[in-house]
């Protein structure tokens, strides 16, 4: 006998609710709700709604996604088992072969490269070590070398299947010291050492503990009695003295100083329009955008990007590393594609002891108004030198996947660490293990997500999302009697895998928003899309070429997934797409 399955849809959501109230607002399965009904059949159980997404969801998405199928075959046909007609990393395929779908990284790992990983093999050797993106710093090197670096990623995404994104990160207002001098890579500041910061340029060899620093005016801003802080407080020296250009200092806390490392002494400055230009013409899928303190900054940014290249889908990263950021964090968030806590920087600006409560605040601003987050800076930072890291690293390192995190970065360790791979492989496997752990102990969020769809359309599209991530733990089932009984109607799914067909990545991106407990499998037409998809907790991206016949995308991907070993009969899977707005659940025939 078929029953008849409910999914109940708010049709009150509110587009100009305030964030304050957003804590307070989580949709409700049981009251003021609009009935949808889904007829539920037994192989496979399906609901369907006819509402197409809204244009206006956009959320690291591309408008670019071309739809259809291969030349020459209609959607009815789309019965292809060639395996090589669907991307994937052969990372990712290995792990679901060998352990199966609960063994995937659901925290993403991004990687800065520098002098000592920007070959192809060793930019090989990040991604299948677990690299999702790549991060290029425009404070070290040139553009031509940067550029040589994008070129390599993209021929090992093209050559060996690999979706690693590039996220460019610029500038800004910061001031940086220039090289040491001679060869050296680093020197050693002593406590109690007097060094003169200089912006002069030395025709011959400079003085002894003399660096420079790029910016012209540093001698005038900076004032005696003043703290300079480098790589934000690794280093820390005390102004006592300013001779025309020249200003000495002394060392108040002992550290190594290294080559264009950052001084955290704040300008008035503007963006530097050179990197961004060329990270357009580049085609980078990040910006990174350093001391935003307003969402000014973003939007002026994103105009300039549109203006110079109408089809670029480029999202842009603000980078929170400053007071000015922390107050206007909501706003920052809600402008920007996403969002970096650059907590050395931060850490600079705010007392020490009060870091770790801001990286959680902006982990959770950002996942509740769905912004992929990446924690940054100083998270192994002794591997830069040593091979295996502090306990007190991998634990900071846990902390960061345990606040459910879309991203981890490291900077020097990859960039000119010692021990690039094995930084990574730490990521990787504390970042393995805490998920795995939160999985076994079956640890449940407080947080309640609430609503951000600014449509009705938009509000279908977060309520398939949220009752499909619910149903990887149990299914509501409501009897033809209409009767709900919310103390016997639980059925513990078991569920393998969450598939989402995406054009733009929205859907995808609500369903990583809710953390399931099982993988994202995201199908996306467009390679850019499946780039930025990356970043993203818990996704999995494919691009495949499908059509608006979910079954014949279904019936096709389970196909070509089987073929290559990644699932097999029995597997039990929810799919979702964002062109009918559908929701199925089924068996893998």
């Amino acid at each position: 006998m078929a029953q008849a399955l409910q999914f109940l849809i708010s049709s009150s959501a509110s587009p100009n609710r305030s964030f304050s109230n957003l804590s307070s607002s989580k949709p409700s399965f049981y009251t003021s709700h609009r009935r949808i009904p889904v007829t539920v059949v037994r192989k496979p159980i399906s609901a369907v709604y006819s509402d197409l997404e809204s244009p206006s969801s956009r959320v690291l998405v591309s408008e670019n996604g071309k739809g259809g199928v291969f030349p020459g075959m209609s959607s009815g046909t789309m019965t292809s088992t060639d395996s090589s007609a669907i991307e994937v990393d052969a990372v990712t395929e290995t792990e679901l072969k060998e352990n199966g779908f609960r063994s995937t990284r659901r925290t993403k790992l991004v990687c800065t490269i520098g002098p000592g990983t920007c070959g192809f093999e060793q930019l090989e050797a990040l991604a299948v070590g677990g690299m999702n993106v790549a991060r290029i710093n425009m404070c070290h090197g040139t553009r031509e070398w940067h550029g040589g670096v994008i070129e390599r990623v993209r021929r090992l995404n093209e050559e060996k299947g690999y979706a690693v994104a590039i996220m460019m990160d610029t500038e800004g207002s910061e001031i940086h010291m220039g090289d040491l001098g001679g060869t050296a890579s680093s020197a050693k500041a002593e406590d109690g050492e007097i060094w003169t910061f200089s912006v002069r340029a030395f025709d011959s060899s400079r003085p002894e503990r003399t660096i420079n620093v790029n910016y012209d005016g540093f001698a005038e801003d900076v004032k005696v009695g003043d703290e300079l802080l480098v790589d934000g407080g690794m280093v820390r020296f005390e102004v006592i003295e300013k001779i025309g250009p020249d200003v000495k200092c002394r060392c108040t806390d002992p550290g190594l100083l290294l080559p264009r490392a950052n001084l955290t002494f704040w300008r008035d400055g503007s963006l530097d329009w050179l990197d961004i230009d060329f990270g357009i013409a580049e085609g980078v899928d990040f910006i990174a955008i350093s001391f935003v303190k307003s969402a000014e900054v973003i939007n002026h940014l994103k105009s300039y990007i549109a203006a110079r290249c109408h089809d670029s889908d480029i999202a842009v990263i603000a980078k929170i590393e400053s007071i000015d950021s922390l107050k206007n964090l909501e706003e920052i968030i809600q402008a920007s594609d996403g969002a970096m806590v650059a907590r050395g920087d931060l850490g600079a600006q705010i007392p020490l002891e009060q870091v770790p409560s801001a990286q959680q605040e902006i982990v959770e601003v950002c996942r509740q108004l769905n912004k992929p987050v990446i924690v940054a800076s100083q998270l192994l930072e002794s591997m830069i030198e040593y091979p295996t890291p502090t306990r007190a690293e991998v634990a900071d390192v846990s902390e960061a996947v345990r606040q459910r995190a879309d991203a981890l970065m490291l900077s020097g360790e990859s960039a000119m660490g010692q021990f690039p791979e094995k930084s990574l492989a730490v990521l990787r496997s504390v970042s393995l293990r805490i998920e795995r752990w939160w999985r076994e102990e079956k640890r449940h969020e407080a947080m309640k997500l609430s609503d951000i769809a600014s449509s009705f359309s938009d509000s279908i599209s977060e309520e398939i999302c949220n009752s499909a991530a619910k149903m990887g733990k149990h299914l509501l089932i409501q009897i033809s009697t209409g009767q709900l009984d919310k103390n016997s109607a639980t059925n513990n799914l078991e569920v393998d895998a969450l598939f989402v067909y995406t054009k733009s990545g929205h859907m995808a991106s609500l369903l990583s928003r809710c953390r399931p407990d099982c993988p994202i499998f995201a199908f996306t037409t467009t390679t850019s899309v499946r780039r930025r998809l990356n970043l993203q907790w818990g996704l999995i991206p494919f691009r495949l070429s499908f059509s608006d016949d979910m079954e014949s995308n279904l019936n096709r991907t389970f196909s070509l997934l089987k073929a290559r070993g990644m699932i097999k009969s029995g597997d039990l899977v929810i799919a979702v797409s964002d062109m009918l707005q559908s929701i199925q659940v089924m068996n893998v025939p």
